[in-house]
């Protein structure tokens, strides 16, 4: 995935401004694509100069509202169903295998911290499940798939940990 595919993705739901794009993002994709102000209003940029977007009212102090276009969909569908999704990089997973490195306790509080954060995390994300008044939405209904996603993803990262940490001796 690209930020350009999230900010299509976000517009595709209808027209935006930068900062309507950018509380959508602190909103809703902060754990999935997080983005800062400076790299969403570059994209728009990018977007625009390439046909994919294009700006449909401005306002005051320059504000201007976006809108996907029809060559930015056809790039959105293109990128859903023809891209195969890349392997992400897994900094845990990287860490794990070179844990013959530290001692084993040393390994054992790794991998208790992992199942901490990871517990942690699991809650974070029940508790936003909670205050969350899911609607039948577009939105809503894949947001809340995605959020389950989060929540075995967390939980399995969770069991795999104490797994582990059942595999290494005490000492």
């Amino acid at each position: 995935m690209s930020l350009r595919h999230a900010v299509l993705g976000l517009l595709a739901e209808g027209p935006a401004s930068g900062w309507d794009l950018m509380q959508k993002f602190d909103l809703a994709l902060t754990d999935v694509w997080p983005a800062t102000q400076s790299q969403v209003y570059g994209e728009l940029n990018k977007l625009a100069a390439a046909g994919l977007l294009e700006v449909v009212a401005e306002g005051p102090r320059g504000r201007k509202e976006y809108a996907i276009t029809g060559e930015g969909r056809a790039e959105l569908r293109r990128w859903l169903m023809e891209t195969p999704p890349r392997n992400r990089r897994n900094e845990v997973l990287l860490r794990v295998f070179f844990l013959n490195a530290v001692e084993t306790g040393q390994a054992r509080e790794f991998l208790a911290r992992w199942t901490e954060t990871a517990a942690e995390e699991h809650e974070r994300l029940r508790k936003l499940d909670d205050q969350v008044d899911w609607g039948d939405d577009a939105l809503s209904v894949y947001g809340r798939l995605a959020l389950e996603w989060g929540l075995r993803f967390t939980q399995m990262h969770r069991e795999w940990a104490e797994w582990a940490l059942e595999r290494l001796p005490e000492k």
